[in-house]
């Protein structure tokens, strides 16, 4: 009989996220993120919104909360402009190496809505030095995630109207149509440097319209098809989120 594992420090938590109609859940293994993948928010950022090839950063396992029902997040330390991304989620089932575009869908186990919660302050001063974006995008509590829908249980979302209010008012509206690089292309190209594995997930990118919230704002975002997610932003907890 094999002895059982004995870590020196105790073990990291396996973070997961609800699948919509089942038991099961979806171990999550990395976050990939797409950056300005819609023309008008790249114009909003400043960027030229031309076709170049897609660009990613990253956010660990623990960035996730599970908001399959209506949650609260605490506002994050050291940021005095925490914005809002609202953006469809794609979960990755079956890994592969330099996936053909032609069948990148077939890697895909489904979708959810997400938020990429964003210290912009950090981001932007981060960006302008050269430095990498890991505090303005990589903290704890940075995406909330509502329930992934099964691709056999509802096929592919590929248009969809996408939006984000908050306290009732539309701040974000789109349709993840309007992506620069389509969710098989946006697999395809990052599978030619990572291979992909089962449990990563990929934030396709949010449209113009992000914006700051405050402690006691109400986040609310939807895709058509998808489970809508509710966000409220609580008081700064001591040492930021937790």
């Amino acid at each position: 009989m094999t002895n059982p594992i004995e870590f020196a420090v105790p073990a990291a938590p396996i973070y997961t996220l609800t699948v919509h109609g089942r038991s099961q859940r979806f171990p999550v293994n990395r976050v990939f993120c797409v950056g300005r993948n819609y023309a008008a928010h790249a114009r909003e950022m400043g960027k030229d919104p031309d076709r170049d090839p897609p660009f990613f950063f990253m956010k660990p396992a623990s960035a996730i909360v599970d908001a399959a029902a209506p949650i609260s997040v605490s506002y994050p330390s050291m940021t005095s402009n925490y914005q809002y991304e609202v953006e469809l989620v794609v979960a990755i089932d079956k890994g592969g190496f330099e996936i053909p575009v032609a069948q990148a869908l077939e890697h895909v186990f489904g979708y959810a809505v997400g938020l990429d919660m964003t210290r912009r302050d950090l981001q932007l001063a981060a960006r302008d030095a050269g430095r990498p974006w890991e505090f303005g995008k990589s903290f704890s509590d940075s995406a909330p995630i509502g329930a992934l829908h099964t691709v056999a249980d509802g096929g592919h979302v590929d248009a969809a109207a996408i939006e984000l209010t908050v306290n009732g008012t539309v701040q974000q509206s789109s349709n993840v149509a309007k992506l620069i690089w389509s969710t098989a292309e946006c697999i395809a190209h990052l599978s030619r440097y990572e291979a992909l594995r089962p449990g990563d997930l990929i934030m396709t990118g949010t449209p113009e319209g992000v914006g700051p919230v405050l402690a006691g704002d109400m986040m609310r975002g939807r895709i058509d098809g998808l489970t809508e997610v509710f966000v409220t932003v609580d008081q700064q907890a001591k040492g930021g989120a937790q």
